[in-house]
């Protein structure tokens, strides 16, 4: 059962990294008029949701090596995307432009990366201390 754990949470992670870098990379280099069909980003956000999937996918190496590591790397995500959200809202509250779903999606991804930050907690580190 541990180790369906462990590829689960590498396979799962992983291609969320793959597919947050895929995005995110499409936006920044303005790839397929990506940056015209997202209309109001914030440059910030799209920033940290990079620096997220770069985490994501080492953290999908991490779980499949037993790395005490991988907790530690979700943990500075979760630092991130709070830091992220925080700014966000200021910018928001000073009259920013910005897409009504980035909230939302702020709130997913912390909860997707605060999800697997404990299952590495508790499968890979506690695993460690025995």
């Amino acid at each position: 059962m541990e180790n369906l754990t462990k590829y689960i949470s590498a396979t799962l992670i992983a291609a969320f990294g793959l597919l947050t870098l895929f995005l995110t990379t499409t936006i920044l280099l303005d790839l397929v008029g990506m940056r015209e069909k997202q209309g109001n980003y914030v440059n910030f956000v799209i920033w940290a949701n990079f620096f997220c999937g770069l985490a994501y996918v080492a953290s999908g190496y991490g779980f499949l090596k037993a790395k005490k590591w991988t907790a530690y790397l979700l943990a500075i995500a979760i630092v991130v995307l709070i830091a992220t959200y925080i700014a966000f809202t200021i910018y928001v509250n000073n009259g920013g432009i910005h897409k009504e779903d980035t909230f939302g999606a702020l709130l997913f991804r912390l909860s997707i990366t605060t999800i697997f930050t404990l299952i590495a907690t508790f499968t890979i580190n506690k695993k460690r201390k025995q």
